[in-house]
């Protein structure tokens, strides 16, 4: 079979994009790292008054979602990861060139679900240390691949409801 460089155009169209989701996970990765050894767990490390660096091990989803619920879910969890993180890449590989948005959402979403997924495997928890906060109540802790997750999330509900799809079709063909 010949070499085709139009035929090949969205694999190295989501090779790109997966470029994105790589710099997501090195730097998820590093600040975890750094997280994990150089703050004491639990104890809150201040930064700005309304912002801390704690140290917690999240045995749920996304901040701390399901994590009382009796072990069960890292298996749940990391299974779902893998299923979503396959979809992510077949999705970004029959993209058109021109759903930039789209594959901006899908590379941050598997970037972080990959961030976690890692540590979900190696740790059987997720190293969380993002702690906002405003007088005495918290948010739940979360990290680097949290927020790539939740601002792909948010990119790809603005994608379903505002953004136009009449300009180009959902696949390459």
């Amino acid at each position: 079979m010949a070499y085709s460089p139009i035929a090949n155009a969205p694999r190295y169209r989501a090779l790109w994009w997966l470029s994105l989701s790589l710099l997501v996970l090195i730097i998820d990765q590093l600040t975890k790292l750094w997280a994990n050894s150089a703050l004491v767990y639990h104890e809150p490390y201040p930064i700005l008054p309304f912002l801390n660096f704690t140290l917690v091990y999240n045995t749920g989803a996304a901040f701390s979602f399901l994590a009382e619920a009796g072990g069960w879910q890292r298996y749940f969890l990391t299974g779902l990861a893998i299923v979503i993180s396959l979809v992510m890449i077949i999705w970004l590989s029959r993209l058109s060139s021109q759903q930039k948005w789209l594959a901006a959402t899908l590379a941050l979403i598997l970037g972080g679900a990959i961030g976690n997924l890692i540590d979900r495997v190696l740790y059987g928890y997720v190293i969380d240390f993002i702690d906002v906060y405003y007088q005495t109540w918290h948010f739940p802790a979360f990290n680097i691949a949290d927020s790539a997750i939740t601002v792909g999330a948010i990119m790809l509900l603005i994608d379903a409801l505002w953004l136009s799809h009449s300009q180009h079709a959902p696949y390459s063909s």
